[in-house]
């Protein structure tokens, strides 16, 4: 087991960066499609192709799932995954072609490095070509390399993040995995402790929560945020109850995220079915719990690599 969301046969995990203008891609391949679901709590959020994972809506599986840093211009990175992907002949086959189902949902990284180097068509084509079942690099890569946290107090005192992944199973063969990108305008806590964040000119964490209700009267602040990810199980589930784990896995940015989902924020998890285990009744709320935990995980482990590799 690697405890992240490689995990999850059927997936691939491809990513692409460039460290000197703090920006990048990460794409999660199903070749042989996956059920998915999406749920957006942020009130910012930069996506693509959500309203088709509504389970109302006609399409049942993607091809892939992109986050990608660069604000909105980094939707085009999505653009680049569909075109390898039509090549390898991977998509809904509509006849003349087939086209690939890619969700998307970007951050905004472009306080951080050079604000107009963005992800784009080559980049994503570039994270797929490098597409691995087998490693998976975590802290400043793909969507992470631009992410921080912390931004009351302005870019200037903002901690460095990442991408993080955890996956937990259960003994009969439940897996939940997370892939998170971690660029929250809160904190991150671990045991009632800042671990990354605001920082003080002292060095110190800030409390980023205590700053906003202490300044409600007159409070003032900027910064474009956002934490996307990605959740997969291999539990057999339909599309409406991958939007309902999708949702209960925001529970998992509310522990160790504060504040989170706040109007600068456009939070968004997407999950991801591959259907592998099949079970007499879908188990949506062990799915749904342990996607919350090992999305805490996840967003621990994207400050902390991110840290590590500083």
């Amino acid at each position: 087991m690697k405890h992240n969301i490689l995990d999850i046969k059927g997936l691939k995990v491809g990513q692409a960066q460039n460290t000197e203008a703090k920006t990048g891609v990460t794409v999660v391949i199903a070749e042989k499609g996956a059920v998915c679901g999406v749920d957006v709590r942020g009130a910012a959020p930069g996506t693509r192709e959500t309203d088709l994972l509504n389970p109302i809506n006609a399409m049942e599986r993607v091809q892939a799932v992109v986050l990608s840093g660069g604000s909105a211009f980094g939707l085009e990175a999505a653009s680049g995954v569909m075109d390898y992907l039509e090549e390898k002949g991977i998509g809904f086959d509509v006849g003349v072609t087939k086209v690939p189902i890619v969700p998307s949902a970007v951050l905004f990284d472009l306080g951080y490095g050079d604000a107009f180097v963005r992800p784009d068509k080559a980049m994503g084509r570039a994270a797929c070509e490098a597409a691995s079942d087998e490693i998976l690099m975590e802290g400043d890569y793909g969507a992470g390399c631009g992410a921080t946290v912390g931004k009351l107090n302005g870019m200037e005192h903002c901690c460095n993040s990442g991408i993080g992944s955890w996956a937990e199973t259960t003994e009969n063969g439940i897996t939940v995995a997370a892939l998170i990108a971690v660029n929250a305008f809160g904190d991150v806590w671990e045991n009632g402790k800042i671990i990354a964040g605001t920082k003080n000119p002292d060095g110190t964490f800030a409390n980023t929560e205590e700053g906003v209700i202490k300044a409600a009267s007159s409070l003032s602040f900027g910064g474009k945020n956002t934490t996307i990810g990605i959740i997969a199980t291999n539990v057999k589930l339909t599309k409406a109850q991958t939007a309902k784990v999708a949702g209960m896995a925001h529970d998992g940015l509310a522990r160790c995220i504060r504040p989170i989902h706040t109007t600068l924020d456009g939070d968004t998890l997407f999950c991801m079915s591959t259907e592998e285990l099949e079970l007499p009744t879908a188990p949506v709320d062990v799915v749904g719990i342990l996607a919350a935990k090992v999305t805490e995980q996840a967003v621990l482990r994207a400050v902390k690599m991110a840290n590590i590799n500083l």
